[in-house]
This record gives C-alpha cells, structure tokens and sequence, in this order.
C-alpha cells in the first residue's frame, strides 16, 4: 500500500512522539547496552587516516557519541527526536543535528563511516531508496555505513506507537545494492546464540 504525504507525517510525527516521551527512561534504559562489536564492525572497515568523521545516525541520548569521542574520532548526531538531540548534545559535547529522517539536509561527502545502530527500520520501506541514496551522498568516497535492524520476512507497520520495517537479508541487500553500496560484512546479533534467537541483523556497506 502507497503511504501518501499525510501517512508518513502521521507516522514521524507518532514514532518520534513516542520517544520524545519516553526519552529519559529510555537514556537509562540503554546506556549499558554493549554495541562494541557494531562499532568496531564500522572503524575497522574505514581505509582513511584517523581520526573519523563520523555520523551517529539516530543518535538517541547520545552514548555511542560518547565512545567514538572517546576513541579520538569527531562525531556528530543526529536524531528526529529534540529530546534526544537535547540530551545528546548535552551529554557528549557533541555537534547534534535535530532532523526527520525523511527531511534530512545533510553536507555533501562530508563523513568517513555512518553509524545507523537500530535506527533504519524505522523509515518505511517506499522512502528508504531514497533516504539510503541521501546518506550515501553524506559520505566521502569509499565511505563506510553501518546498520543494524531488527530483522523479520519484509513486512511493516505498528508496534505501538512506532513504526517499523523489517527486512531479511536478501530483501536489505537489495536495497543497499541498488542504493550505491557493495557489502563488506554481515553477522547476527546477539553472538553466540541459535540463528533464531539472534532478531538482529548488523551489515557495513561500502559507497560504491
């Protein structure tokens, strides 16, 4: 079903409103999770002289900001959320840009790695091409993104108040593929475990 111009504002506006909301317990909530292994999944992958740029794609309240400044690179947020662009700026120091994930205004070649942790699944589906071609055109050539979403068979919609679209692998391939990207890695998350009891799945994308 084609989401016309009233449905996606609907949509931002109910996911991003939900956040706003929950934004404090949602800080202390996750401020202990461990994303290292998606973080050096990004660092690891980027061939320019040190330190990064880098962009914190839905940045949230701003602790991976934290780490990749701790780590000597120069990061900037980025979030649809003003209270998490509020806390994030706050709370790293950081440049945090408050901008809709379906308005974004970014500078042009500007990033060496795009860090977009439990973040893309949020855009519906028919306007991810085109988000996905804006990002690539934020970094510098042979850039790095990395993604993680949470996983499912290509369908979307309601969970709650936000919105989500869930992709397999071939389905998420496709659409980085057709957006200027080639492949560099992808694994599942959380290590260890049995494939079905891993919903996450983490890819990093070279701009072609």
């Amino acid at each position: 079903m084609k989401l016309d111009p009233t449905d996606l504002a609907q949509i931002t506006a109910t996911t991003l409103g939900n956040y706003n909301e929950v934004a404090e317990g949602f800080r202390e909530g996750t401020r202990d999770h461990d994303v290292s292994q998606n973080i050096d999944a990004l660092l690891r992958n980027i061939k320019s002289p040190a330190p990064f740029q880098i962009l914190d794609f839905g940045c949230g309240p701003g602790r991976d900001l934290q780490a990749f400044t701790a780590m000597g690179h120069i990061a900037t947020g980025l979030d649809g959320s003003e209270r998490f662009a509020e806390m994030a700026r706050a709370d790293s120091g950081c440049e945090v840009l408050h901008q809709n994930f379906l308005e974004l205004n970014l500078p042009a070649e500007r990033f060496d790695g795009i860090f977009a942790n439990a973040v893309l699944f949020h855009i519906p589906k028919q306007e991810l091409p085109r988000v996905l071609r804006e990002l690539r055109a934020s970094l510098k050539p042979g850039g790095v993104l990395f993604s993680s979403n949470p996983r499912g068979h290509n369908q979307e919609g309601w969970k709650g108040e936000r919105y989500g679209s869930y992709h397999n692998l071939d389905a998420w391939r496709g659409l980085l593929i057709d957006a200027g990207f080639i492949e560099l890695e992808h694994y599942f998350r959380p290590t260890g475990m049995p494939k079905e009891q891993q919903p996450w799945l983490a890819s990093v994308w070279r701009k072609q």
